[in-house]
């Protein structure tokens, strides 16, 4: 996501000719673009993208047990087998 908001920067400095971004290049003015998609594809394809969500939604699985323990008072109730 950082490079695509870089790459939209440099597109507007470029387009309205501001700093020294006016003076470079298009396809430097572009590169973190083509960066950006090989970012996402990288991490689609070595499931980077999928264990990030998986573990975001465990982690909030986990809060919600724990927050509704606190509200029943179960605690450390939990009787060892």
């Amino acid at each position: 996501m950082y490079l695509l908001g870089l790459g939209l920067i440099f597109l507007v400095m470029k387009y309205f000719a501001l700093g020294p971004v006016a003076a470079w290049e298009w396809w430097y003015v572009l590169s973190p673009f083509a960066l950006a998609v090989l970012w996402w594809s990288w991490a689609d394809w070595s499931g980077y993208t999928k264990k990030a969500a998986m573990s975001k939604e465990d982690k909030r699985r986990q809060e919600r047990i724990d927050r509704n323990h606190d509200a029943i008072g179960t605690v450390g109730t939990k009787k060892k087998r």
